[in-house]
């Protein structure tokens, strides 16, 4: 009976057990645009930098105070804490902390490593105990996330915080409102650049974010356009040739936010834009303000759930998590306090690639319409294909040779008895390589012949010379006179006999590859004169000569 007992408990145990767990959320089939609450952080923390290595979330630094905004330049807070979140677990993990604690600083990862470079690390008052200012530095410590350890780099050349960092081709661009600098990995050392061609009004409080667009820094925030105005602006910068361009401005000013991008590869391509939309009253809203790089338009998303500024935004496979900052009830510059909250937000076209991805990243098709898989009988063939989008570069290779850079159609010529293979590559503008598929073709011309002799003239002679010349190796050559049957000969030859007449004569020869040709047909006449008559002239001048003399032999017996 007891232990009937007992086994009833630990099933009904395992029972609850299993109705209580709760499994992980995963981001696979989240419907779009739509927000999940996750497992806060462990310590709540503003001003923090968040970034992503290897599809797990690192939430570093930030500060702990709570007051009048900015509570950090009143009461400091400061701290260097790094926290590892799993998105496949829903967890966070300790891990080594800051050696410098700050907020405001720049973060971005190269080679399983972090770098987080400048920000705020302390405040000043002046003597009177009015005016407070922050305490900038240009520190830059790298945590590898491999061994779980930090070490000091060169510093940044100048102090800076509310900047941001990005990496591009193994290179790390940090940049400011006044500043930027490339960061150079593989020698520690620094270079300046141009910096963005805007300021945000002095009155903002608030600063650029950024994110990475096709190997390009997209720059969004509030900037002056005049002496009272200000609209969010889109600034692009090119690594490659260090200059700055322009995209359409934002119908909302979003302010003490954070951004991120999707790439297109399970979501359509945006950058989107997480804060507070300003010159909203009583309450500030937040805001989720989405920008299309590649139509440079704007439209808008749901919003994040819990209200807040200063926090940080990271991307993990195409899903986008807001992590930290100041909650605020009102205005944004009420008394705030530091939040651990951790809100995953799947964004527009979540579950599909962007069209535009989807014909960056494919090749171009490329389709032969000729020549086809069959047998051509000439030595030319028109080689014509299409391709599906624009390309760069097109190229073909016949027979497994190197490729022949081409235009567009062409024609192959030359081309040798037998079978041959063809391959045409192109080269999109974005340098996906894409191959036709191989066609098969044979070449089989015929035998070109050309009769030298007998002409289209007279001959006066019975015997004609056959005279005519190959354009290949044969295997068989013949003849016809007068459209009799063929009659096979080794070469140039001589007609005899022939009678006086017209004639006609074709020659017909069969190759190596058993390919048969023909000469055109040729028409001449044979006129052989008649024979002079010889013998009856010397038998009339016999017979006038006897004559003659028996004449003469009369005459003289009559004489006498």
């Amino acid at each position: 009976m007891r232990k009937r007992v007992a086994l009833l408990l630990v099933l009904i145990f395992l029972t609850a057990s299993c109705l209580m767990a709760k499994p992980a959320f995963s981001s696979a089939g989240a419907a779009e645009d739509t927000w999940v609450s996750k497992a806060p952080m462990q310590q709540a923390r503003a001003g923090l930098g968040v970034v992503a290595v290897n599809g797990k979330i690192y939430a570093i630094g930030g500060t702990t105070a709570s007051g009048q905004y900015p509570p950090d330049c009143f009461a400091g807070g400061f701290v260097g804490t790094n926290e590892e979140y799993d998105p496949q677990t829903d967890t966070w993990t300790t891990k080594a902390s800051m050696p410098t604690p700050r907020d405001y600083f720049a973060i971005t990862a190269y080679q399983n490593k972090i770098y987080c470079i400048g920000g705020a690390i302390g405040f000043t008052v002046d003597q009177w105990g009015l005016f407070h200012s922050y305490v900038a530095s240009g520190v830059n410590e790298v945590y590898d996330t491999v061994t779980s350890t930090w070490e000091t780099i060169t510093p940044m050349p100048v102090i800076g915080m509310k900047i941001q960092a990005h990496v591009i081709n193994g290179k790390i661009y940090v940049m400011g409102v006044a500043f930027t600098y490339v960061y150079d990995p593989e020698n520690d050392s620094w270079t300046s650049k141009t910096r963005m061609p805007a300021s945000p009004p002095s009155s903002s409080g608030s600063y650029p974010v950024s994110v990475v667009v096709n190997d390009k820094i997209v720059v969004s925030g509030e900037f002056s356009t005049g002496l009272s105005s200000s609209e969010q602006k889109i600034l692009i910068y090119d690594t490659e040739t260090d200059s700055w361009s322009g995209g359409k401005s934002g119908p909302t000013v979003v302010v003490g936010g954070a951004a991120g991008a999707t790439t297109g590869v399970n979501a359509l391509k945006r950058v989107y834009i997480f804060g507070a939309a300003y010159g909203q009253y009583p309450v500030v809203p937040a805001t989720n303000q989405v920008y299309d790089p590649m139509a440079d338009a704007w439209s808008s998303a749901t919003a994040m759930p819990a209200l807040r500024r200063d926090f940080g935004v990271v991307v993990v496979d195409e899903v986008l998590y807001v992590i930290g900052g100041y909650s605020y009830t009102t205005n944004r510059y009420d008394s705030v306090g530091p939040v651990a909250v951790n809100e995953q937000y799947a964004p527009l076209g979540y579950g599909t690639p962007d069209p535009f991805y989807v014909l960056a990243h494919t090749p171009p098709e490329v389709s032969i319409l000729s020549p086809l898989n069959q047998t051509y009988y000439n030595s030319s063939v028109d080689l014509v294909f299409t391709q599906d989008k624009p390309v760069n570069w097109t190229s073909y290779s016949l027979d497994g040779e190197l490729n022949v850079t081409v235009a567009g159609n062409t024609t192959l010529t030359g081309l040798i008895d037998g079978s041959h293979s063809l391959v045409i590559y192109a080269n999109d503008t974005v340098g996906n390589m894409g191959a036709s598929l191989t066609v098969i073709f044979t070449i089989a011309t015929p035998p070109k012949i050309s009769i030298l002799s007998p002409l289209n003239q007279t001959y006066t002679e019975s015997n004609v010379p056959l005279i005519f010349t190959l354009d290949k190796p044969v295997n068989c050559t013949c003849c016809s006179l007068d459209g009799l049957d063929n009659v096979t000969i080794a070469g140039n030859t001589t007609l005899g006999e022939l009678l006086n007449g017209s004639h006609n004569l074709t020659v017909y020869i069969i190759d190596r590859s058993g390919n048969t040709g023909a000469s055109e047909k040729i028409y001449f006449t044979v006129e052989v004169p008649e024979p002079f008559p010889t013998t009856l002239v010397i038998s009339s001048v016999i017979t006038v000569a006897v004559v003659g003399i028996g004449l003469l032999v009369y005459f003289k017996k009559r004489k006498h």
